[in-house]
């Protein structure tokens, strides 16, 4: 048998990859630091925090655009809102782009209430999963809308911060911030 050969070709020019086409970002200063907030077609389908593990690349954000532009200046009204200790539950349409499983994941997260904590295990009884907690620690990890879909409020089955893709001293961060607001809500 013989084959041919076949003949290397120059790239093809570089191009926006084509979820870009529809995408625009802004950058919004918060407790935690500068977020980058992503929309496709108009709807939130990022929050990223710099330095975020898995963060894809900025290229993949489409054209900047001001915080006061739509939808991100009502993502970061209610953003404010939370750091301010005013807001417990977000109220945005969100496009999570993932796998069915992830996007199961991260549904769930969002049902875990402000201020309280759930493992890894735990979460995936949750989901019906029951013995894919390492599975749900890795879709948790490549939530891609941070604070907002609240990966930071899942721990280790001891009650230890495992993993957090903003890194541990955010996730240290949020939690007590939560908790702070919950008490001091509890008082009056």
């Amino acid at each position: 048998m013989t084959s041919t050969p076949t003949t290397a070709t120059a790239p093809a020019p570089a191009v926006a990859a084509p979820e870009a086409e529809h995408r625009t970002h802004a950058v919004l200063d918060s407790a935690v630091g500068p977020l980058t907030l992503v929309a496709h077609d108009g709807v939130l389908c990022g929050a990223y925090v710099d330095a975020q593990r898995h963060r894809p690349p900025d290229e993949r954000f489409g054209a900047r655009v001001a915080v006061t532009d739509e939808p991100f200046a009502t993502v970061a009204e209610q953003l404010k809102a939370y750091f301010a200790g005013e807001l417990t539950t977000f109220d945005l349409p969100l496009a999570l782009h993932g796998t069915p499983f992830q996007r199961r994941v991260w549904a769930a997260l969002q049902e875990i209430p402000y201020g309280e904590t759930i493992s890894y295990g735990e979460l995936a009884q949750e989901i019906g999963k029951p013995t894919a907690a390492r599975a749900v620690g890795l879709a948790n990890g490549r939530n891609p809308i941070s604070i907002i879909v609240p990966c930071h409020r899942v721990i280790g089955s001891t009650g230890s911060l495992t993993g957090y893709g903003g890194g541990l001293e955010r996730k240290r961060f949020l939690l007590d911030f939560e908790r702070r607001t919950t008490k001091e809500a509890a008082l009056f």
